[in-house]
């Protein structure tokens, strides 16, 4: 029987159902014509266009026996290039990988013990398999409603309990309806939840994060913020969206996501540049709402931007050359940059980095790595092909 390790389907059938058996089929094996049975696990991301009450019933029902999570996203990342309108599904086997999850149904309130609680029962989960140690053999990946308000406290919380074990994630967007994200577990789609998956694996492997930050140019303030809803009034004491468009030497009626992706704002933390995405202007009172935590008084430094390939390039090349050709590159991309990769016709250029490097992931709302919330990176893990025996 053929030996494997990881499985990616991909389908662009508009049809839940349909799209799912299509799923299935990629999970069939050819000598038994029953699904492979190590497969013992499933991570989908899918478009938020789908019906969500008919996609939920139709994985549940295809795949019984099988743990199946995900998350709705604002585009699907397929070894072929960036998808839309679709559903993605990666499944891992059983003789190489040890995955646990857990779903949080509120992110709200979540503290020290309930994060401490949280990776225990996941840790005790993957040992009882006994794949391979967990300790230095492990990494999580979390998957956020994004448009929860809270990861920032959800992902410090966990930070601080997982004894160092590497993590990223992403949070869940939608493509047509800003308002329309969810996680998916046990059967149903859900709201202000989250997902946190522990992974256990023999198979070298390094989380890793890259962004196209070139160099700061104008420092702009925030005096005046709701930090709750990440809504900014004022920039340098005036309309927030006044200032930006001023910055830029744009109207505001010409304010729109490409622009975002293109003309980003970042904040300064320990020597390096984090960007904090726009979401979107607030036309009743020139406001801009962000993706990612905004604060009272903190600089917002205007960035420009290298090529958007060119340093994923470089990072996924330095790693193959230590760990070897990728089994699986999995990713959390924000939705921003896809933006920009549409705007500057860059399809070819994604379409081969996916190929040759096996990247499967999904468009952000937010990135996660090791506790903090990203805007405008991509996040990922590479997962080597070769292993540990």
């Amino acid at each position: 029987m053929t030996d494997i390790k990881t499985i990616s389907a991909h389908s662009c059938l508009t049809d839940a159902r349909q799209a799912s058996e299509q799923i299935q089929q990629e999970f069939i094996c050819a000598e038994t014509k029953q699904l492979h049975t190590e497969i013992d696990f499933i991570l989908f991301y899918c478009s938020a266009t789908y019906p969500l009450d008919t996609l939920a019933l139709s994985m549940q029902d295809l795949f019984k026996g099988i743990k199946v999570v995900g998350c709705t996203t604002a585009g699907e990342i397929t070894e072929a290039g960036n998808s839309e309108h679709s559903l993605l599904a990666i499944g891992f086997s059983s003789r190489y990988f040890a995955i646990s999850a857990e779903m949080v149904i509120s992110m709200k309130g979540f503290d020290l013990l309930d994060a401490q609680k949280t990776i225990n029962r996941l840790s005790e989960e993957c040992a009882s398999k006994k794949l391979t140690s967990v300790k230095n053999n492990t990494f999580l990946l979390t998957l956020l409603d994004g448009l929860s308000f809270e990861e920032e406290h959800f992902l410090a919380s966990l930070n601080l309990c997982h004894a160092g074990i590497p993590h990223f994630g992403g949070s869940a967007g939608s493509e047509d309806n800003i308002n329309n994200t969810h996680v998916y577990y046990d059967g149903q789609f859900l709201q202000q939840a989250t997902i946190v998956i522990m992974i256990n694996t023999p198979c070298h492997f390094e989380v890793f994060n890259c962004h196209h930050i070139k160099q700061p140019t104008e420092k702009l303030v925030v005096t005046a913020v709701d930090a709750h809803s990440r809504t900014v009034y004022e920039l340098n004491a005036e309309p927030a969206a006044m200032e930006y468009a001023r910055l830029l030497n744009l109207d505001i009626k010409d304010l729109c996501p490409t622009v975002f992706a293109l003309h980003p704002l970042a904040v300064k933390v320990g020597g390096q540049y984090y960007i904090r995405s726009i979401q979107k202007v607030n036309e009743a009172d020139l406001s801009l709402t962000f993706y990612c935590a905004v604060d009272l008084g903190i600089v917002l430094t205007a960035v420009t931007t290298d090529n958007i390939l060119q340093s994923l390039s470089d990072k996924l090349l330095d790693i193959s050359q230590r760990y070897g050709k990728p089994e699986l590159v999995l990713a959390c991309d924000c939705v921003l940059r896809r933006l920009e990769i549409e705007h500057k016709a860059l399809h070819s250029e994604v379409k081969s980095l996916n190929s040759q490097y096996k990247i499967t992931g999904f468009n952000t709302y937010g990135e996660h790595l090791n506790g903090v919330h990203l805007n405008q990176t991509f996040t990922g893990v590479y997962i080597a092909g070769e292993h540990d025996e």
